[in-house]
C-alpha cells in the first residue's frame, strides 16, 4: 500500500454534449485520512466521485487508488473501495440480511463470512434487530445506516461517504460520526461528501474544495478555519 490512498492528476472530463465537468484537478488523500470534499451542486464532485469508483470514464488524466490504476485495474480498485450513496438504491422486497449476503458473495466472502461481517456491522450500527425487515420496513435514518454497512461489507480501505447524514435528525448525525470516527480510527480512509460545514469541521483534517470543475481549496482544517 501506498502513502496515498487517493492520486487525482491532470483530471479533466467532458461530457459527450461538450460540458467540460472537470479542469486539470490535482488532488492527493493521505492513506488514514478523513477527508472532506466540498462544493456547491454540479461543481464536479458527483463526476470525480463517478470515476474514483469506475462508473464515470476519464477524458484524460490518471485517477490511483492505494497505487492502482482505477482505469487500467478496475476491479482490483472497486474491491478497495465501499461507497455510501446520497439516494437510497435498495431492493425493497429482500430482508436486509439477505442484501448483506448477496452484496458479499460480490466480492467473494462466502455466507458464513457474509454473516459474521453482517453482525458485526449491524451491532455496532443498532440495526441487528431488524435483520429481517425489509427496507420498506425500516426507518429513514435505518435505511441510512443499512447503505453505510452495505458499503462496508467487504471491509474496504477507502470509504467515499456522499452526503451521509442528509435527513437524518440531530442524535442520529452525532451517532454516525461517532462509527466514522470509530472505522477512521481502525485504519479505514474516509472521503465525506456533505452540505452541512459542521459535519465537516467535527470529523475532518484535511478538506479540497471544487467549484466549476477545478479545485479552489486543498489544505487542513485548521488551516482553513483559521484563514
Amino acid at each position: 500500500m501506498g502513502k496515498y490512498a487517493l492520486e487525482i492528476a491532470q483530471l479533466n472530463k467532458t461530457y459527450r454534449n461538450g460540458v467540460r465537468a472537470l479542469n486539470d484537478i490535482n488532488l492527493n488523500v493521505e492513506d488514514g485520512d478523513l477527508f472532506a470534499f466540498l462544493g456547491p451542486n454540479g461543481a464536479g464532485k458527483s463526476t470525480v466521485i463517478g470515476i474514483i469508483t469506475t462508473l464515470v470514464n476519464i477524458t484524460s488524466g490518471t485517477v490511483k487508488v492505494y497505487g492502482k490504476d482505477v482505469s487500467q485495474f478496475p476491479e482490483e480498485t472497486k474491491k478497495m473501495i465501499g461507497v455510501v450513496p446520497q439516494e437510497y438504491n435498495l431492493n425493497q422486497f429482500i430482508p436486509i440480511e439477505e442484501t448483506m449476503i448477496n452484496i458479499g458473495g460480490y466480492f467473494g466472502l462466502s455466507k458464513k463470512q457474509s454473516i459474521s461481517k453482517t453482525q458485526e456491522l449491524f451491532e455496532d450500527l443498532g440495526i441487528w434487530h431488524k435483520r429481517k425487515c425489509t427496507p420498506r420496513e425500516l426507518s429513514g435514518g435505518m435505511k441510512r445506516r443499512l447503505l453505510i454497512a452495505r458499503a462496508l461489507i467487504h471491509s474496504p480501505k477507502l470509504l467515499i461517504l456522499d452526503e451521509p447524514t442528509a435527513g437524518v435528525d440531530t442524535e442520529l448525525r452525532l451517532t454516525m460520526w461517532d462509527f466514522f470516527k470509530k472505522i477512521n480510527n481502525d485504519g479505514v480512509t474516509i472521503i465525506l461528501t456533505t452540505h452541512y460545514l459542521e459535519e465537516a469541521e467535527q470529523l475532518c483534517r484535511n478538506i479540497g474544495i471544487i467549484d466549476h470543475g477545478e479545485i479552489v481549496v486543498d489544505t487542513s482544517m485548521k488551516d482553513l478555519l483559521r484563514k
